[in-house]
C-alpha cells in the first residue's frame, strides 16, 4: 500500500483569477440560458443537454489527449466526478424545465440563493469560518429569495421550486470542486462531469415522464429524440460550446479561490440575464422580483467586500483538500485549516 499524508499542502488562494473567471463564465452562462429558452419546444429539454454532452466529449477528449501533462482521460477521482454530475444535471434539469412557466431574471433570481447555500457549506465542509457580518448577510440575502419567490401570495407558483432546489445542489457541486482543489485539470472536470450528464439526462427524463403526465404545458419534456436540421444542428453546436466554455470557466474559480470569497460574483449574471431577457422577449420582471434581487446582490456584495478588507487573506493558504490515491482508490482528505484566516 502507498503510504500518503493526510495534512494538505498549503496553496495560496488567488482571488483575481478566481474572481475574473466567475464573471466571465456568467456572461457564457447567460449566453446558455438564452439560447436554451429559445430552443425550448423545438427539442425536448433532454436532447438540449445530451447535445451539449455530445458537443464537450468531441471538444475536450482530443484537447486533453494533445495537451497531456496534468490533464488525463482516466482519473482516479472519476466516483467524485459523476457525483457532481449527477448533482449539476438534476439540478439544471429542474432550472430549465422552470422557463416555460417563469420569466428569465424570476427564475435565475432564486436561483442566485446557491452563494447562500455555498456561504453555508464551506463553513461546515471546508472550514470556512463565518463570522457575524457573514451570518448577518446570508440572513439578509435569504430573505430576498423569500421576497423573490412571493410564498403565500397569490403569484406564488410551485415551480419556484425548481430553480430553489438546483441552487442547492449548485452549491454542492461546488464544494466538490473546492475539494478538489489543484489536484485536478479544469478540463478534466469538464470532461467527466458534463459528459457524464449526456448519459445521466436520459434516464432522468425517463422517470419524469414515467411520474408527470405530459400534456401540452410540460411538452419541453417530452421524452422524444428529435434529428435536427441544418440550422437547429448548428445552434446545438453553439450552445455545447458556450456551456462547455462557461462550466471550464466556473470549475476553475472554485478551484483557486475560496468559495466564499468569489460566490457573490455570481451574481454578475442576474443584470446580464435581465437585460438579455427583457431585449429578446419583453419579459419585465415583478417588482417583488426586483426587491428579492436587490437584497441576494446586496448581501452577496456585502461578504465579498468583506473578504476583501481582510487583510490575512491576502497572504494565507486557503483551505484545500488534498487529493491522495492509496492503492488505486481515490480519496480526499480533510482540509488544512488555516488559523490566520480572518472572520468576516
Amino acid at each position: 500500500m502507498t503510504a500518503v499524508s493526510s495534512v494538505a499542502p498549503a496553496q495560496s488562494s488567488r482571488p483575481v483569477e478566481g474572481i475574473a473567471c466567475v464573471v466571465m463564465g456568467t456572461w457564457f452562462f447567460v449566453g446558455q440560458d438564452v439560447m436554451v429558452k429559445g430552443l425550448l419546444g423545438a427539442q425536448p429539454l433532454w436532447m438540449l443537454i445530451f447535445v451539449r454532452a455530445c458537443i464537450s466529449i468531441l471538444v475536450l477528449a482530443p484537447l486533453i489527449v494533445w495537451l497531456g501533462g496534468k490533464h488525463r482521460i482516466y482519473t482516479p477521482l472519476w466516483p467524485i466526478h459523476m457525483l457532481r454530475a449527477f448533482l449539476l444535471t438534476t439540478g439544471f434539469a429542474m432550472f430549465y424545465a422552470a422557463f416555460p412557466f417563469m420569466g428569465l431574471a424570476e427564475v435565475s433570481t432564486i436561483f442566485f440563493s446557491a452563494p447562500l447555500f455555498i456561504g453555508i457549506l464551506a463553513a461546515i465542509f471546508l472550514g470556512e469560518r463565518m463570522g457575524a457580518h457573514r451570518i448577518g448577510a446570508l440572513m439578509v440575502g435569504f430573505a430576498g429569495v423569500l421576497i423573490a419567490m412571493a410564498p403565500g401570495q397569490g403569484s406564488f407558483q410551485w415551480v419556484a421550486l425548481l430553480p430553489l432546489l438546483c441552487a442547492a445542489t449548485y452549491a454542492a457541486s461546488m464544494i466538490l470542486t473546492r475539494k478538489i482543489g489543484d489536484g485536478e485539470s479544469s478540463l478534466t472536470m469538464g470532461l467527466w462531469t458534463i459528459g457524464f450528464s449526456g448519459v445521466l439526462i436520459w434516464p432522468l427524463g425517463w422517470l419524469v415522464n414515467t411520474i408527470v403526465p405530459i400534456g401540452p404545458e410540460f411538452y419541453h419534456l417530452r421524452l422524444e429524440f428529435i434529428v435536427p436540421d441544418g440550422p437547429q444542428l448548428a445552434q446545438l453546436a453553439l450552445l455545447g460550446l458556450v456551456g462547455m466554455t462557461g462550466y471550464i470557466l466556473l470549475s476553475r474559480a472554485y478551484q483557486v479561490a475560496n468559495a466564499s470569497l468569489i460566490a457573490p460574483f455570481d451574481y454578475s449574471y442576474l443584470p446580464f440575464a435581465t437585460t438579455a431577457a427583457w431585449i429578446l422577449w419583453d419579459e419585465t420582471p415583478k417588482m417583488n422580483t426586483l426587491a428579492g434581487m436587490a437584497l441576494i446582490i446586496g448581501a452577496g456584495l456585502y461578504i465579498g467586500y468583506r473578504e476583501l478588507r481582510a487583510p490575512e487573506r491576502a497572504v494565507s493558504p486557503a483551505p484545500v483538500g488534498e487529493t491522495v490515491i492509496a492503492t488505486g482508490v481515490p480519496a480526499v482528505t480533510e482540509d488544512a485549516e488555516d488559523p490566520a484566516s480572518g472572520v468576516v
